[in-house]
């Protein structure tokens, strides 16, 4: 028995069909089929039910699943686990939300960096599905997303902080009902294809308010600018770490059932450098938990 075995069983467990693993893991649908052959021989057990006309997972193959996970696991944190700190050294490569870049993102690396001087992060910016896909195609190792409603297959997601969806106002307006604001001033719209985007519309459609749309944006300094101008106003999440250099806006809250987004950081289940993530998201955690009030924001 090898790890290579393990590994492919354990993408015919994430991936359900022998031709999806085979995808995943590089390899042919035969070269699979001839894999879990050779790991039933060396266990002395059915892993698959075979009756079907696509091969399942028996009771027994389930169960070896899951400790194969662990085993994997441990085999691909056994570097790591003996060189201790040396083991965060290198490169490592960071998706994270556009909403998060002037604000919770420098701080929390700030922290990293100042415990792990040997680990040298490429961050890359992109909306939530992107970055997801991108972890999954093997080219990013972590993203810090907002959390969709059905994390990908293999996938798992460490809560970072919840930020409640609130609307965004110049100070000149002094109106305080969100309604009626919404209804009389243009609306800047949070892109659609990210994940808070479609939080913003459902809400809008349950509250029944009727907006008319000037632009789409997916930016949350450009959207901050444009409210500032006076060009209209938006609903976007109130930063958990707020950009010391953010405009003044006012940001009125959307009532209690106002949705919140949640931002963690999404990875592979069997990502190798598991040890470094943890610590990026001890990063994260403490830049939030440090993080100053908001300043230079009127906030109601």
């Amino acid at each position: 028995m090898s790890i290579r075995l393990l590994k492919t069983l354990i993408a015919v467990a994430d991936h359900k069909t022998f031709g999806a693993a085979a995808d995943a893991v590089f390899i042919t649908h035969a070269a699979v089929s001839q894999q879990m052959r050779a790991l039933e021989e060396d266990l002395g057990l059915v892993l698959f039910d075979r009756t079907r006309r696509t091969p399942e997972l028996s009771p027994v193959g389930r169960s070896v699943v899951a400790r194969a996970r662990k085993i994997v696991q441990d085999y691909d944190n056994l570097v790591p686990s003996v060189l201790g700190d040396e083991g965060f050294q290198g490169e490592l490569a960071l998706g994270a939300v556009p909403t998060t870049l002037t604000g919770l993102t420098p701080m929390a690396m700030s922290v990293l960096r100042s415990k792990h001087e040997g680990l040298r992060l490429r961050i890359y910016p992109a909306l939530t599905s992107a970055l997801l896909n991108g972890i999954d195609r093997g080219h990013l190792d972590v993203a810090l997303v907002s959390k969709p409603v059905m994390l990908p297959v293999g996938m798992r997601f460490l809560d970072i902080a919840q930020e409640r969806l609130h609307l965004v106002t110049s100070v000149e307006i002094a109106e305080t009902d969100a309604i009626q604001i919404l209804k009389k001033h243009p609306f800047i719209r949070f892109n659609r294809d990210a994940v808070v985007g479609t939080l913003i519309e459902t809400w809008l459609q349950n509250a029944g308010a009727r907006v008319t749309e000037t632009m789409e944006l997916e930016n949350l300094e450009a959207i901050s600018s444009m409210v500032h101008a006076n060009l209209g106003v938006s609903i976007v999440p109130a930063p958990c770490v707020v950009n010391p250099s953010a405009l003044p806006l006012r940001w009125l809250p959307l009532g209690e059932d106002a949705p919140s987004r949640v931002l963690g950081l999404a990875f592979a289940r069997e990502n190798p450098k598991i040890r470094v993530i943890e610590e990026i998201h001890k990063a994260f955690l403490h830049a939030v938990d440090s993080a100053a009030p908001p300043q230079g924001q009127a906030q109601e």
